[in-house]
Order: structure tokens, then C-alpha cells, then sequence
């Protein structure tokens, strides 16, 4: 039997510290845990129930989908449109958001997601997650639009991932610190092992996909190149690289032990600002490692206080221990 405190437990003691709460906001994490645990069932299971491979479809960045990416999408969407708490859904998966269906009640909050982030990594076997960012749908609206959704990321009510790896996490943030939380299978209950995550200020550590280098703007590639002259370069210390391709990865890695994750803005594909989505990506993993003392840029700006204007925008991502972000801000404005 484990004397830990559940995810259920300690949000609960949250909400008690909230004089004029009504518990919603409470039932919807819960209903967000439950759609997580489904999710990391079918990717723990993978090939045994045929759910590995791709769909022959493409989704509306005009990126491949995976036979997950639908089916985690669709788990979501179940697990949190019938329960009153949502007034609509945005989805990575979805070409615009997903309003509420009659035949439920609507509630005070919107919810953005991405069901299945690195899922490229999924037929290899490869860590994978869930991201979802929770902002309060506008007073008196019934019928959000997208433009509900537009919101600069500060106004986040919470923001959370799923990880799922080894063990399967769930990492949360209300905007009181950043809580870890492990899947004990045996039980089905999600249990505090994390308190009160802390990314370190100083990191030897980067991760980046090199084989963009050729596109990167100059402050990125005086940055690396820094790090990769160790000892005898500017820098006068030795870092290591890592590159995981799935963000819930990355950052987790560096809630854990520290570290910098950057998808900068390139000349790739100059029609697209960056690679990773402001709304479901980005500004949920900046607010958690914000929470936990870090920084999250764009290299130009703040990326919580982007002003959206659309659901599925992308943005440059820069971020992670508080001191290195800093330097690579510091080169873009020389």
C-alpha cells in the first residue's frame, strides 16, 4: 500500500486553499488524469493492439499522422467534452477548436492540447507525452470562438504534460510551483514523487537538432558553436548535447537535472516563424519552467506574453536554466 499523496489529494488540498472555489477547475484535472491514464495504456501496449504505424492522413500542419495521434486525440476529446467543465477544445490534431456538443453542459474553462507530442518517436519506441495548457473562457461567452482562445499565455490557469517513458509522470503547474507526480500501475493512482520541481540556473548541457545548422540565424550559431569549442573556446568549460525529438522529453530532462532546449527560428521554411506551436506547446512548457525558475524566449521576446493569432502558430523556442537562456537572449540583441 503506498502512503503517498495521490494527484486527486493534492489537488484537492489546492483548491481548499482557494476560499471561492467551486471545485470545477478540480474535476476537469481529474478528468485530464483519467484521459492521460488511457493514453498511457495504448502507448505502453503499442503493438500487442495494433495501434503502432502511421494513418495515411495528414493533420493540419501537414504532417503525417500516426494511428496514436488519432486515437489519443479522440481519448482526449471523450475524456473532457461530456463532464461541464470545458466550454470548447483546441487540438494539434483538429483543424479549428472543438466547441462543446449540445448534449452536454458547457463550462467556465478552454482547454488546448496536443495529444501525442514526439509521436515520430512512437514506432521506435521512444518516450512520447501529452501537453495541455487550461485558460478561462471569457465572462459571459457560451459559445467561445477562436478567438477565445487567443489569449497571451500569462493567463494560463494551469499547464501540465504527461510523460510517458519508463514510468509514466504527469507534471502540473497551477502557478504555485511545478509537482511531479509517477503512475503506480498497481493501484491506478498517480502519487507526489516530484515536489516542487527547481530547474538550475547553470547548465553544461543543450539540445538542439544540429542538422538545421545550416539554417540557424547567427546568434544560434555563435551560441553552439561556443559550447562545442569547450574547455579552449569563450566559454572555457565542456558541455554535452542531447536531442530526444519530443519536447515532453526535453523538458523534462531539464526539470530534472537543468539544462537549454532550442528550436530557433530558421531559414527552413521561411514561411513558417518556427517549428513548435504557441499554443499547446510552447506557452504551457514555458509556464511550467517559468514556474520552476527557468526562462522561456523566443530569442526577441517573452513567449507567455505573445498576443496569439491563431491556434495552431508556431513560435522559436529557446528555454531552460535561467542563465544560459539568458546568454543566447543576450547575442540576439548584440
Amino acid at each position: 500500500m503506498h502512503n503517498g499523496v495521490s494527484v486527486t489529494q493534492f489537488i484537492i488540498e489546492e483548491q481548499r486553499r482557494l476560499p471561492n472555489a467551486t471545485g470545477d477547475f478540480t474535476s476537469l484535472l481529474n478528468d485530464v488524469v483519467s484521459a492521460c491514464k488511457v493514453i498511457s495504456n495504448l502507448v505502453n501496449k503499442g503493438s500487442l493492439i495494433g495501434v503502432l504505424g502511421t494513418a495515411d492522413t495528414e493533420n493540419v500542419q501537414g504532417e503525417t499522422q500516426k494511428k496514436l495521434d488519432i486515437i489519443t486525440n479522440e481519448v482526449f476529446i471523450k475524456s473532457n467534452e461530456w463532464a461541464g467543465h470545458l466550454a470548447a477544445m483546441a487540438s494539434e490534431e483538429e483543424d479549428d477548436i472543438y466547441p462543446i456538443p449540445a448534449q452536454y453542459p458547457k463550462g467556465k474553462y478552454l482547454m488546448s492540447f496536443d495529444p501525442l507530442d514526439g509521436s515520430s518517436n512512437i514506432d521506435v519506441n521512444i518516450s512520447v507525452g501529452t501537453i495541455f495548457s487550461i485558460t478561462k473562457c471569457p465572462e459571459g461567452v457560451e459559445n467561445p470562438t477562436k478567438e477565445d482562445f487567443l489569449i497571451p499565455g500569462t493567463e494560463q490557469v494551469c499547464a501540465g504534460y504527461a510523460l510517458y517513458g519508463p514510468s509514466t509522470m504527469l507534471v502540473l503547474t497551477t502557478g504555485n510551483g511545478v509537482n511531479g507526480f509517477t503512475l503506480d500501475r498497481d493501484i491506478g493512482e498517480f502519487i507526489l514523487t516530484h515536489p516542487n520541481m527547481t530547474i538550475p540556473a547553470d547548465t553544461r548541457e543543450f539540445s538542439i537538432n544540429s542538422s538545421n545548422q545550416r539554417f540557424w540565424e547567427a546568434p544560434v550559431q555563435r551560441y553552439v558553436e561556443e559550447c562545442l569549442a569547450g574547455k579552449e573556446g569563450p566559454r572555457g568549460d565542456n558541455f554535452n548535447m542531447r536531442w530526444v525529438a519530443s519536447m515532453v522529453a526535453e523538458v523534462h530532462r531539464i526539470l530534472t537535472r537543468g539544462g537549454i532546449f532550442m528550436y530557433p527560428k530558421d531559414t527552413k521554411d521561411p514561411s513558417k516563424a518556427g517549428k513548435l506551436r504557441l499554443m499547446y506547446e510552447a506557452n504551457p512548457m514555458s509556464m511550467i519552467v517559468e514556474q520552476a525558475g527557468g526562462v522561456s524566449h523566443t530569442g526577441y521576446e517573452r513567449i507567455m506574453e505573445i498576443k496569439p493569432n491563431d491556434i495552431h502558430q508556431r513560435v522559436p523556442v529557446i528555454l531552460g536554466s535561467k542563465n544560459e537562456v539568458e546568454v543566447v537572449v543576450g547575442y540576439h540583441k548584440d
